[in-house]
């Protein structure tokens, strides 16, 4: 007598490995398992239901069956270059929660509500109260000069040379090994954030201080956890000087996120900083249509679908 699986649920981001690059193979599912096969026809295994964010490199490609299980488990699947330096698109695995998306959008447009999330977001990444009175172009302007004087701390600590941040995604070995490196970093912290965003529901392009880009809000949320992840590694790794630098600062990246807990921090730490716009969550209007059948119950974030 055949055993019935059970259905497939997302389990939440912070239960997760944070992120797993993949490059020349087939990705597909047999067995019901998502594996990778090379072109020796040798399969590995890959738990993709406990991976937040799976970055695809050149040379790798997926199966209908593949992206179908990707998406019901909530694994963001992101299209990126060599070493993961240069980004193409994204399959997005959550929007299952528009309140989410309406609150967020309702502190955007808020211009005295914007200027507390604003504020927030900087004494999260920083420490301290951001200066009484000033305009969100004016703590821009105050977060560039420490940023700044940041990267020169960073480079004095390990002994690179630093000039400034400068790089060009189109002459990619152009650039300097310490700007090459923070690049690779950046774009893993990039994926895991975006991930979590997806998870809890909210947009990725409705930014509070960066716009106009798909990934705005997700930019706004990796620069709280910039410096305390991913920068010091980049400078270490250049420190180094490897064979492989984009490499190492993956794994290494990896490790970071696994130390500092990120996942575990990133969806509490959104709701407490946009819950310092202190506007209400909307509610559906009264002549809405209610759900005729109730949504399952899941396991996974309020922004995957169950």
């Amino acid at each position: 007598m055949s055993h019935v699986l059970p259905p497939l649920k997302p389990i939440p981001i912070k239960e997760r490995l944070s992120i797993l690059f993949v490059s020349k193979g087939q990705l597909d599912v047999l067995d019901g398992a998502f594996v990778l096969v090379d072109k020796t026809g040798v399969r590995k295994h890959i738990p993709i239901g406990g991976v937040a964010c799976l970055m695809l490199e050149v040379g790798t490609r997926i199966s209908h069956a593949a992206v179908r299980l990707a998406a019901q488990v909530g694994t963001l699947l992101v299209w990126v270059g060599e070493a993961g330096v240069r980004f193409y698109s994204a399959g997005q695995p959550g929007g299952a929660r528009s309140d989410r998306l309406l609150y967020q959008a309702a502190l955007a447009l808020d211009e005295t509500a914007r200027l507390k999330v604003v504020r927030a977001m900087y004494k999260r990444r920083f420490g301290d109260e951001p200066p009484q009175r000033r305009s969100v172009d004016q703590l821009r302007g105050i977060e560039g000069a420490r940023v700044r004087e940041t990267y020169k701390l960073l480079a004095r600590k390990f002994g690179v040379e630093w000039k400034r941040r400068d790089y060009d995604v189109e002459t990619w070995n152009a650039g300097d090994l310490p700007n090459r490196c923070l690049s690779a970093a950046t774009s893993c912290l990039y994926g895991i954030t975006e991930a979590a965003v997806l998870a809890a529901g909210y947009a990725p392009a409705v930014g509070f201080i960066h716009t106009g880009k798909p990934l705005s809000f997700v930019y706004d949320v990796a620069d709280i956890y910039k410096f305390e992840t991913v920068v010091p590694v980049a400078f270490a790794v250049a420190a180094r000087q490897p064979e492989n630098p984009e490499q190492m600062v993956r794994l290494q990246c990896r490790d970071a996120f696994r130390k500092t807990r990120l996942l575990e921090r990133i969806i509490p730490d959104i709701e407490e900083i946009l819950a310092a716009g202190e506007l209400t969550p909307p509610q559906p209007h009264e002549d809405q249509i209610e759900p005729a059948i109730p949504n399952p119950e899941s396991i996974g974030d309020p922004g995957h679908r169950a």
